[in-house]
């Protein structure tokens, strides 16, 4: 274990700690002296994560890597050897790591190649200035090579109104193909070379679940939405894999300085794994990975076939060290904001005015599709995860576990629902009963241009009330679970904690429902830690800080209980270990590199028209097939 002397104890010096006189004492010397730990952090504040107990002030790690002991004081000091690292907390918090439920790391990765636009709003003469800057970048790529750039704003053309046309990028000083990937995931925007590349012309016709947009005149527009991108999508070369492991390893690294020690991936499948293989082999996966298989509509409505796919990348990928197999992930529906109101609702959309639609969103997976899949499933041993961002979207899936339990006959299958932005209050309880998981993103639940803007006139206060109900959810008995969703947003692991506490975070306008759907501190930490663990079955593993229990750590700059909530946002990490190995040092060089990389992906709000459009939120989560 490396260490640098600034953060390490010298034992002789230990009596500060009240762990005087430990190493090479007659006592220590002795035969009754117990094993030495590996590690003892003391003078913690510790959040163990578990009900009622005496404080605790020390953690002991043994050369096993789980958790040899917990206690107070000097209890732990006959736990320390001559070669025992001894950290002092500085009565900052020391706690589990934070486990993600919900989160998309490999494209965090592979976005993070590419240029991006970061949700600008610009003027046609703006844009093309960047993106000629861009093309200035890579000269070498011409004339074949293409430009793919991130995070274009659908509706960020100035003067608003102004609509894409591949003309504008013709205009480019290249003879490139060029794409500009829209941060909601639903749209790209492409010159004319790459329609000729990828044969679109005015014959072609709409795919399923897709919309090739077509001027007056027929033709294309360089406009693609939803599923009829891959048309164009599939003809950009992927990176080469030397290149997506190094990005990769960067971007977990920046996790690990954030606290994250489990995620579950909710967007996997072979090119995934194989990534995942291939940065286990280079010794780059800090983290402990459950990988979420995902399977589209057509594959939900054959659960054998879905579960023989299943199955076949588990014997394929099993072997990969880090990995925990186990999970599957389905769409049910889209996202709420307007315009795309795609997510699936109970009662039809507003026109904005007041007056109701005739549209409540898109389902794609019925409730009787999802509860045969999940019996099959669940019989065979594994999890189900859910997106159900509208109140249909919800019931049904809970509506499918019924099903699947009444099939079963199982009691703890261990199912979940990840988003959960709308929810009928009917549907509290069931998640208790049914033993779901409520798997939430509490960064969003602040009041902002997503939550009000593009949301309230469109659902109605009576509805909107209902916005990310944790503390009901709470009340009524779930089992809440915490996700980032990241790179939908960037990886702010304690605003969320933060925003999950006071419902207005860093970047809120003001609180959303706090009064009525705030969690206290404990609860929103048991979320990240406990809960989560739960979701995923590795509660007997992580998730707590007990004797037992893998030594999935944080030592954190604070107290967390105690500091004011809106310094909760700032927190750093010093230490993060996994299974007892020291995986985030922020004291080391690779530490100091990983946070500053972590500081620089805190994204700012972005602008208000970029909401219009769900911008940046679910593009990497796959909304792209819908």
């Amino acid at each position: 274990m490396t260490s640098s002397l600034s953060r390490r104890t010298v034992l002789a010096a230990a009596g500060a700690a009240g762990l005087v006189g430990v190493a090479g004492s007659p006592a220590a010397a002795g035969s009754r002296r117990p094993r030495s730990a590996a590690l003892v952090v003391h003078d913690a504040k510790v959040f163990t994560g578990t009900s009622g107990g005496r404080p605790v002030e020390a953690v002991a790690v043994g050369r096993d890597g789980r958790i040899l002991a917990t206690g107070r004081g000097g209890e732990l000091r006959r736990l320390v050897g001559r070669d025992t690292e001894v950290v002092d907390a500085r009565g900052a918090t020391v706690m589990s790591g934070i486990h993600d439920g919900h989160v998309h790391p490999l494209g965090a990765g592979s976005r993070s190649l590419r240029p991006s636009l970061e949700g600008a709003e610009t003027t046609r003469e703006e844009l093309l200035a960047i993106l000629t800057g861009f093309l200035k970048d890579s000269p070498g790529q011409e004339p074949d090579g293409w430009l793919v750039v991130e995070d274009w704003n659908p509706v960020g053309l100035l003067p608003q109104g102004t609509l894409p046309h591949h003309s504008l990028l013709d205009a480019l000083p290249t003879r490139r193909p060029v794409a500009l990937v829209g941060g909601d995931g639903h749209n790209v925007w492409v010159n004319g070379r790459a329609l000729e590349i990828a044969g679109v012309t005015a014959a072609t016709p709409d795919p399923p679940g897709g919309k090739i947009v077509k001027g007056a005149d027929g033709r294309p527009t360089g406009v693609l939405k939803d599923d009829a991108q891959p048309l164009v999508t599939r003809h950009i070369p992927e990176p080469s894999e030397a290149e997506l492991v190094a990005a990769c390893a960067r971007v977990l690294a920046q996790a690990a300085a954030s606290g994250v020690t489990t995620m579950m991936d909710a967007l996997v499948g072979r090119g995934e794994l194989g990534t995942y293989r291939a940065l286990a082999a280079a010794g780059k996966l800090p983290q402990r990975i459950v990988p979420a298989i995902r399977l589209d509509p057509d594959q939900a409505r054959d659960p054998a076939a879905a579960l023989a796919y299943a199955r076949g990348l588990r014997r394929e990928f099993g072997d990969v060290r880090g990995l925990r197999f186990g999970m599957i992930k389905v769409f049910l529906d889209g996202v709420i904001e307007y315009p795309a109101q795609t997510a699936a609702l109970l009662e039809p959309y507003l026109d904005g005015s007041g007056r109701p639609t005739a549209n409540r969103g898109e389902l794609y997976v019925s409730a009787r599709d999802y509860g045969r899949l999940s019996a099959v499933f669940n019989r065979a041993g594994w999890q189900m995860h859910a997106h159900g961002l509208g109140d249909r979207a919800v019931r049904t899936a809970l509506d499918g576990y019924a099903y699947a339990r009444r099939a079963t006959g199982l009691r703890d299958p261990r199912n979940a629902v990840a988003h959960l932005q709308l929810v009928d209050p009917a549907d509290l309880r069931r998640f208790a009963a049914l033993g779901v998981a409520a798997c939430m993103q509490l960064q969003w639940a602040a009041a902002d241009t997503w939550t009000m803007e593009a949301l309230l006139p469109y659902i109605g206060s009576a509805r909107h009330r209902w916005m990310y109900p944790a503390r009901s959810l709470e009340r009524h008995g779930a089992v809440l679970s915490g996700g980032s969703d990241w790179p939908v947003d960037a990886l702010q692991v304690w605003n969320q904690i933060r925003t999950a506490i006071d419902r207005q975070g860093a970047h809120g306008e003001g609180p959303l429902h706090r009064e009525l759907e705030s969690l206290s501190r404990t609860s929103t930490l048991r979320m990240h830690t406990y809960g989560t663990a739960w979701q995923l079955r590795m509660d007997g593993e992580t998730g707590t800080v007990r004797e037992g229990r893998a030594a999935d750590l944080l030592v954190l700059d604070r107290d967390v209980m105690r500091c004011p909530v809106a310094d909760i946002s700032d927190t750093a990490v010093r230490l993060t270990l996994v299974g007892g190995r020291v995986v985030h040092d922020a004291e080391s060089a690779s530490g100091r590199t990983a946070s500053a990389g972590l500081a620089r992906a805190v994204a700012a709000p972005r602008p208000s028209s970029y909401a219009a459009v769900h911008g940046g939120r679910h593009r990497a989560c796959g909304c792209s097939a819908h």
